[in-house]
């Protein structure tokens, strides 16, 4: 999430500090794997309903749906070529779950697909009395509530907690996140953390220590394993307050033990453009900021010998809000953008305010999956969402949906 991020609904009013979102894909190291690697706005005017067709998967043909259908997950089997050879596919709806899901970061762990979320203060699902929105799903599409993952930290019961990750490294489950001071209750004193659990189910539990002792505001935490090297990164978002002043990424190397960072933080992708641009005329570490820019929520995929940075930008809180995508050769750069602004994710009349990305590999074990947040219909809450990732000559594109489509369930043979 960006500072400025509440868990509550949009308003129109400055924030004191902004907010951030990104699904992520399956790496697995030599000891163990992760998902992942790596908040939106409310409409001015409410979108229209959505509409109450999909479309086929191969042949983009329409598919009628009852107008007042719940939309659960329905197997299709079309037929995929001229000897009659079929291959199931998943129908799917977003959003996916209806509750205020932010920052959404999906796990593939055995048979499930775990989905770790931002929670809201008056969100209508009770954590009890834990942090982060805990859901399990078979398909990626029907999810079910299992509660809150994280046991609040003592001193931290009433911290405002923000964007989860979690990684499967020595058999255990490690979950990075950042929280603000509960004494203070300011945002400009969010920090990462990391906390661990035995399960992907949770509880999990705090080790109880900063990631970053040295270093300010710091959120969006993202580990990855690189799949050449077996090491792994934590990338992160963190304050720059020179050139395009604002909110970048970040990345550091990750000790075997995922609690001790190797080197300071290096840049990733910083701001450069005005698509970028959080606020105007902001307050922040006592100076006012003529424009203050916002890169968050860096999540890495590896494929076909390159790093791909998801990142989310703009302001969170209305349809400036998408995400952009860097290349490198390399976890730690150096990072280019081939494609200026939001490049990857957009938002339109129907989606507002797209991102903070995961990706994660479908059911069918090779398609990507882009899971991001986007505000309802109302603007009261940001809800989780998915789409496939289409991958061309210039990177990844999503084109985001309210009608939605299918998800393969199987490889072609």
């Amino acid at each position: 999430p960006s500072r400025g991020q509440s868990t509550h609904a949009p308003t129109h009013a400055a924030s004191p500090r902004h907010s951030v979102l990104l699904v992520t894909s399956l790496v697995w190291c030599v000891w163990g794997g992760r998902v992942g690697g790596g908040g939106g706005g409310g409409p001015r005017t409410p979108p229209p309903p959505p509409a109450t067709t999909n479309r086929h998967y191969q042949t983009g043909a329409p598919r009628d749906l009852e107008a007042n259908d719940t939309f659960r997950a329905q197997i299709l089997r079309p037929k995929i070529d001229e000897t009659g050879t079929a291959m199931d596919f998943l129908s799917y709806r977003n959003p996916v779950w209806d509750g205020y899901c932010a920052d959404p970061f999906v796990l593939r762990a055995g048979d499930f697909y775990y989905c770790y979320a931002t929670a809201s203060n008056s969100g209508a699902h009770d954590l009890g009395g834990r942090h982060f929105v805990l859901l399990r799903s078979a398909n990626l599409v029907d999810w079910d509530f299992l509660g809150g993952a994280l046991e609040p930290a003592q001193g931290l019961e009433h911290a405002a907690h923000w964007a989860p990750e979690v990684a499967l490294s020595g058999g255990k489950f490690w979950m990075y996140y950042s929280a603000n001071d509960d004494t203070a209750g300011d945002d400009s004193t969010q920090r990462l953390r990391v906390a661990v659990a035995d399960a992907p189910e949770g509880p999990f539990q705090d080790c109880g220590l900063l990631l970053f002792p040295d270093e300010g505001f710091t959120i969006d935490p993202s580990p990855f394993c690189d799949p050449q090297s077996g090491k792994w990164y934590l990338y992160l978002a963190k304050d720059y307050l020179e050139n395009f002043v604002g909110t970048g990424t970040a990345v550091s190397p990750l000790a075997d033990d995922m609690k001790t960072i190797l080197a300071p933080p290096v840049p990733v992708v910083l701001a450069s453009s005005d698509w970028q641009v959080y606020e105007r005329n902001r307050t922040l570490y006592g100076k006012l900021w003529e424009t203050w820019h916002t890169i968050e929520g860096a999540h890495v995929v590896f494929r076909e010998g390159k790093y791909w940075c998801f990142f989310a930008a703009g302001n969170w809180r209305n349809q400036t809000y998408g995400v952009g995508c860097a290349v490198a050769p390399h976890p730690l750069g150096p990072w280019t953008v081939p494609t200026e602004g939001a490049s990857v994710l957009r938002g339109n009349a129907e989606v507002i305010g797209p991102g903070h990305n995961s990706v994660v590999l479908g059911p069918d074990g090779q398609t990507h999956i882009c899971v991001y947040h986007a505000w309802n219909a109302e603007g009261s809450q940001r809800q989780l969402c998915i789409d496939p990732i289409e991958w061309t000559p210039n990177g990844p594109r999503v084109s985001p949906t309210r009608t939605g489509g299918v998800l393969p369930l199987q490889a072609p043979e």
